[in-house]
This record gives C-alpha cells, sequence and structure tokens, in this order.
C-alpha cells in the first residue's frame, strides 16, 4: 500500500503525533463513509491492529492503513494553510477527494 504526504502535512501530523495524547500511537486514515464507489476519508490516533499495514513515507512518518480495504491505497494527504487551513485527503489512483 502507498501513501504521498505533503510538507505542510508531515509538519502537522509531526505535531499531532508529539502531543501526550498521542504517546504510543499512530496516524490513521480511516474511511468514514463510503456510498458507491466514492469515499471519504479522516485522520486519527491509533494503535495497530491485526489488519493494519504500516506504510512508510519519505517523511519519515508511518501511517496505520486497514489492508483489506482497498480505497486506502494510494491515499494522497496534504495540508492547505489558504484559502482555508485543513487536511485534504484524496486517492487519486480512485478519482475521489474529501476535504477534511
Amino acid at each position: 500500500m502507498n501513501v504521498k504526504i505533503n510538507r505542510n502535512a508531515a509538519k502537522v501530523l509531526k505535531t499531532m503525533l508529539s502531543k501526550e495524547e498521542a504517546e504510543g500511537k499512530m496516524i490513521r486514515v480511516i474511511i468514514t463513509h463510503m456510498h458507491g464507489n466514492h469515499a471519504h476519508y479522516d485522520i486519527t490516533l491509533d494503535i495497530q491492529t491485526e489488519h493494519d499495514e504500516i506504510v512508510k513515507t519519505d517523511k519519515g512518518i508511518d501511517i496505520l492503513l486497514d489492508a483489506r480495504e482497498e480505497f486506502l491505497d494510494g491515499v494522497w494527504i496534504k495540508y492547505f494553510y489558504v484559502p482555508q487551513e485543513g487536511f485534504e485527503i484524496t486517492n487519486p489512483s480512485k478519482d475521489h477527494a474529501h476535504h477534511h
């Protein structure tokens, strides 16, 4: 499985991981809901379970993905400061996007 992270997202995710409530946890990308062939994504802090794959990124952040979920393979986590601050999680290989 693959995950891409832009530089801004890496900075925000590293900040999330440095907080006390993140101790012992990793960043997980989840699908909040699906309808047809369209998925909506979100980010949580979680621990690894038996169905997870740990995906190493080029930004030094490991991401948990449920290996059973094909819509998670190829997600791209971006963070923008303008026009509105927040994450954008897309999956170009599935051609769907969700703004977090």
